[in-house]
């Protein structure tokens, strides 16, 4: 089986490498989630797109995100975590190179599911990275960190997208990826063991990626053109066949010899509800990110550099506050912390209403953007936590792959849903009033997700779920794989004490 690397301290100049390489990669996936949304308006203009395009420019991204990263896990676990995480940078980097040169709208939408599917490579590796190498005595703090600067990367995207757009053009907003991926490789490569899961046999479930992705794109379809085009045949169609689609990736998972996602996870009762709760309130997450960047410009009259400025306060407060959001959750538990943390971020939607055209930036945009920041600093780390701390710790790659498989899969079915719901459809962005009607009805929508999530959190989360389990095995056996990532099923390896468990993130 071999010896497992040693573990390194987060005190070691390898310790911060290795942690500085798990956020930049981390980021890199989750800034392209939201640095293109302030770049909408550009690339509507550009190529006369609807704004159902422009879903289609967000919501390809995140649908081969979804389906393929838990994927990306296995693979992780089975060839080695840095070495499939090198290779997603790469791919994330060419399939952005794509995207900043494409033609067409359909050729942009074809590029960002590409990237999507880098992303998938990338995203789980990250996480898995610091549970499988760094030591059990610092891995609450490191993930803690890459918790809150994984957020902060995210949430600098729309300033950094908006930068852009304004100085050179909306392509930069893809092409800027290329030279981070060079330094990211360079330094995952120096700095960064390869750690895989010994246990970890058989084939790659790649019938279930695949059934998973039509279920995906057939619902999202369904969803977005029924707001432009009713409730045509193939619109119809695209919906039937993505819920066919979802039953058969359940019979191919119960089949399947090596599933990409054992259905047995799931009979953890806390897994499976701090999983309902990322679903949730990540889905609120989407629609907001999605829309409020749009606003500014559309209704306020925002150039894109002011868009991005707006919602620099996120990005403070999660630097501040979300590692020691994380350690507060290690000490009292994270039920309180994951039921008020959504409370806080509805309470700053409800702000939100008031952002309309005669808003002002310090009177209104401002409180807005403090209280959801206040909101998301609260939930992100303990949620993370929670969604791994509550599965076995073995096969890392795999439990992070889920939890980042729901987070996503939330924001993408709200991002498809909601604007057509809130009437959001055609050229909306052309007409301020249209568009800010339909603002003010997608952040209800939200705000009534996100007290749902709270009132899920509060019921279902024990205050001991991070607590470490008793140990049978002598401490050395954890350190087959190390990974951070959730474990999928009930395991006899108990976790090193004082280990927290890493999960979603962002």
């Amino acid at each position: 089986m071999g010896q497992a690397p040693a573990r390194v301290p987060l005190s070691s100049a390898q310790g911060r490498w290795l942690l500085f390489a798990a956020v930049l990669g981390s980021g890199l996936s989750g800034i392209d989630a939201t640095v293109v949304n302030v770049a909408l308006p550009a690339i509507g203009e550009s190529f006369d797109a609807s704004f159902t395009a422009l879903q289609w420019v967000v919501t390809a991204y995140a649908l081969t995100l979804a389906a393929f990263i838990l994927v990306g896990g296995v693979l992780g676990d089975r060839y080695g975590r840095r070495r499939v995480f090198v290779v997603g940078v790469v791919w994330f980097a060419a399939a952005s190179l794509l995207c900043g040169l494409a033609p067409t709208e359909e050729v942009l939408v074809l590029a960002r599911a590409l990237q999507g599917v880098g992303g998938a490579l990338l995203t789980p590796a990250s996480l898995a990275v610091i549970q499988a190498s760094v030591t059990p005595a610092d891995r609450a703090r490191a993930i803690g960190a890459w918790s809150g600067l994984s957020g902060v990367a995210t949430a600098v995207g729309p300033f950094l997208g908006g930068w852009l757009v304004d100085a050179v053009s909306w392509r930069w907003v893809f092409l800027v990826n290329a030279p981070l991926a060079v330094v990211l490789v360079v330094v995952a490569t120096r700095h960064v063991p390869d750690t895989r899961d010994p246990t970890a046999t058989g084939g790659v479930d790649w019938l279930g990626a695949v059934v998973g992705a039509v279920a995906l794109a057939g619902t999202s379809y369904a969803l977005i053109s029924a707001g432009d085009e009713g409730w045509t045949l193939p619109v119809v169609a695209a919906g039937v066949l993505g819920a066919v689609a979802a039953a058969a990736f359940v019979v191919v998972e119960r089949r399947s010899a090596h599933p990409m996602l054992p259905l047995s996870v799931f009979s953890s009762a806390q897994f499976s509800a701090a999983n309902v709760v990322t679903f949730i309130v990540y889905g609120a997450f989407g629609v907001v990110f999605f829309l409020l960047v749009i606003q500014l410009q559309v209704v306020l009259g925002y150039g894109p550099v002011a868009a991005g400025v707006a919602l620099l306060p996120v990005t403070g407060l999660m630097l501040l506050l979300s590692a020691w959001s994380g350690e507060v959750a290690a000490r009292i538990g994270p039920p309180l912390q994951m039921a008020l943390g959504p409370v806080v971020c509805a309470a700053g939607l409800v702000l939100m209403l008031r952002v309309g055209r005669d808003a002002g930036y310090v009177g209104d945009v401002l409180p807005a953007v403090l209280v959801f920041g206040l909101g998301l600093s609260v939930l992100v780390a303990p949620l993370t936590a929670t969604a791994l701390g509550a599965a076995p710790d073995e096969h890392a790659g795999l439990a992070s792959g889920v939890n980042n498989a729901v987070a996503r899969t939330g924001g993408l079915v709200a991002v498809a849903a909601v604007p057509a719901l809130a009437g959001l459809t055609g050229r909306v962005y052309d007409d301020p009033d249209a568009f800010d009607a339909g603002f003010t009805t997608a952040m209800w929508v939200a705000v009534g997700a996100l007290l749902v999530g709270a009132v899920v959190a509060a019921v279902s989360i024990r205050d001991d779920v991070l607590e470490p389990e008793p140990r049978e095995e002598p401490t050395h056996h954890v350190r087959h794989c190390g990974v951070g990532a959730p474990p999928l099923t009930t395991s006899t390896d108990a976790r090193v004490p004082g280990q927290a468990a890493e999960g979603s993130g962002r």
